[in-house]
């Protein structure tokens, strides 16, 4: 049985628990002891991070070899053209080399809570809402996809990692899961256990508030539980 923290993190938060530069922390967040992220999301972006306490889960989430998709929700410069759409559906040449194919569409604006600070716009230029599907992680992927295709991207919000969504987590809160750990390919048994959840955390502004079989994945029913104590957690 292995613990998942689903974590919707803000805007101009670290993915990990220290600095040196006195920046806003997972630690300023998530009080549960002896939990790491599984992979990473950029201080200015925002969205759904997974952390967790087994090293195995932690492994198979962020390697590059199970290819969970990422979903991530875009506001880009301008409106977006289907012919932009088209070439990040066929893959971008970047300078470290050509993406994967992606799933690329328009959508109308997703209706997230404004950001703090708030997106700056540049006047009489509109702005248009992608959804970008990839299976890679390289460093700051989508927005050099979108500044490839001509349209630089001004907020970007991942809301999906696999079957794991944020949906009902409030930006600065996180809920908990138990899930099973699949065992290594080739090997024909597994662990099994039951799963809850429960939601905590605080607010953006820090105040209280696939079908590879060997991937790990959630089972059970999900019931709402206490919020967290504020402070930071011991290390």
């Amino acid at each position: 049985m292995s613990r998942l923290i689903l974590f919707n993190k803000p805007f101009q938060v670290l993915s990990q628990f220290t600095d040196t530069e006195g920046r806003t922390t997972l630690a300023d967040f998530v009080t549960e002891p002896g939990i790491y992220p599984a992979g990473r999301l950029d201080y200015d972006s925002e969205g759904l991070l997974l952390l967790t306490d087994d090293g195995q889960l932690q492994h198979r989430i962020a390697s590059p070899e199970m290819k969970l998709p990422k979903t991530y929700v875009i506001q880009v410069e301008g409106e977006i053209t289907d012919e932009a759409l088209q070439q990040l559906r066929k893959g971008v040449e970047l300078k470290d080399g050509m993406t994967r194919p992606a799933k690329a569409r328009k959508i109308s604006d997703p209706g997230f809570p404004e950001r703090n600070p708030p997106v700056r716009k540049r006047q009489n230029i509109p702005t248009s809402w992608v959804e970008l599907v990839i299976s890679e992680g390289r460093n700051r992927q989508v927005r050099r996809m979108s500044a490839a295709v001509g349209f630089p991207t001004l907020r970007l919000v991942r809301t999906r990692i696999g079957n794991w969504t944020f949906e009902g987590i409030a930006s600065g809160e996180y809920k908990e899961i138990e899930v099973n750990l699949p065992v290594a390919p080739k090997s024909h048994s597994s662990r099994t256990s039951t799963s809850r959840t429960r939601s905590s955390g605080r607010n953006g502004n820090g105040k209280k508030t696939g079908k590879n079989s060997n991937r790990p994945h959630s089972t059970g029913n999900q019931s709402t539980g206490k919020k967290r104590p504020s402070g930071k957690p011991k290390r």
